[in-house]
């Protein structure tokens, strides 16, 4: 398997990619390959003596750079030559096997979906975050890939989360819960109450019905369905209230307990790696016809890393194979 990188996306670029990349070793096989896209003489800088990169890892030279800032489809098509776009292309002409970023997330689903394609019978990719709790993990789909969705949209979310958590996270048969402003049928907006009866009378979802944001984190549900632009929302909330609410637990408990400071920093600490994003590498884009991880931009090597493992466990999964087989069955049933 051969798995690119976008050396110069996101916030710690290229120094984190490059020793996630190396970091990554532990998961690859003799036969796969890491291939690094970017600036060739940086990308070599950061890795040092070719010794212990060459047997496993591949540069690839990309003279351009899309910033976080930038228009996504504007910017692929000015900067052709960028590390996101070039790596895009090199997806679709067979040369990667799958595709990792920490960068302009706008830009990744536009590059995925221009070169890479929908896979048969979905009608519009979604980003799937893995959000781990006290109860296990949570996939929440989508959080910002499609912001305009219809309740079909929303049906396969359902669908393609299902299919990504039984293989990646090992729930036999995930819980799919729709978010919405209260449990009742009555609840929700006219996309909500139309998604809800189409969940409803479909045997590939196991639905529970209409759950709640803080339902999130109580067991609920194994799969959370919303448009891209609530996810999104919610997403940055859960970052900004986690870190919070450490932060205030601790400073509480040490001034409390004043002698068991250490101890405290110390527990404090575990809760925060258990629930730091970079554990869980990066949310796949589900719906392309490709592997397409895209990260936190702010992730440090081991979320570059774990992401490298997630695209391993997403093709030992035949994640999009499954989709395929489902949706694209569908598809099929339709045009007849």
């Amino acid at each position: 398997m051969r798995i690119g990188i976008d050396a110069m996306g996101g916030d710690r670029a290229p120094a984190e990619e490059v020793r996630g990349a190396l970091a990554a070793r532990q998961f690859l096989s003799d036969d796969d390959r890491i291939v690094l896209i970017g600036k060739g003489d940086l990308l070599r800088e950061h890795l040092g003596s070719p010794g212990a990169w060459s047997d496993f890892i591949e540069v690839c030279h990309a003279d351009q750079v899309i910033g976080m800032g930038e228009a996504p489809v504007e910017a692929l098509r000015t900067k052709p030559n960028s590390s996101l776009a070039l790596m895009a292309r090199l997806a679709a002409e067979g040369k990667v096997d799958a595709c990792i970023s920490a960068g302009n997330t706008g830009a990744c689903v536009a590059a995925a979906q221009m070169r890479l394609r929908r896979l048969r019978g979905v009608h519009r990719p979604g980003i799937a975050i893995v959000t781990p709790t006290f109860y296990g993990p949570v996939a929440l789909c989508d959080v910002g890939a499609n912001v305009n969705c219809r309740p079909q949209h929303l049906l396969q979310y359902g669908i393609m989360a299902s299919i990504y958590v039984q293989a990646v996270c090992g729930v036999a048969n995930p819980r799919v819960g729709l978010l919405s402003i209260g449990e009742e049928d009555v609840k929700g907006t006219s996309l909500v109450k139309q998604t809800r009866q189409l969940m409803k009378d479909d045997p590939a979802v196991h639905f529970i019905g209409n759950v709640e944001g803080r339902d999130l984190f109580r067991g609920v549900c194994d799969v959370m369905v919303c448009e891209g632009f609530v996810g999104n929302v919610m997403l940055k909330l859960m970052e900004g209230m986690a870190e919070g609410v450490v932060k205030a637990l601790l400073a509480e408990l040490s001034a409390g307990i004043p002698s068991q400071e250490r101890i405290i920093q110390k527990a404090g600490d575990a809760i925060a790696a258990k629930y730091d994003y970079n554990v869980y590498g990066g949310a796949p884009l589900l719906g392309v016809g490709g592997i397409f991880i895209i990260c936190h931009g702010a992730s440090n090597y081991r979320g570059i890393m774990n992401a490298v493992r997630v695209a391993k466990d997403f093709t030992t999964g035949r994640v999009n194979e499954r989709i395929t087989e489902l949706l694209g069955q569908r598809e099929g049933s339709q045009d007849a």
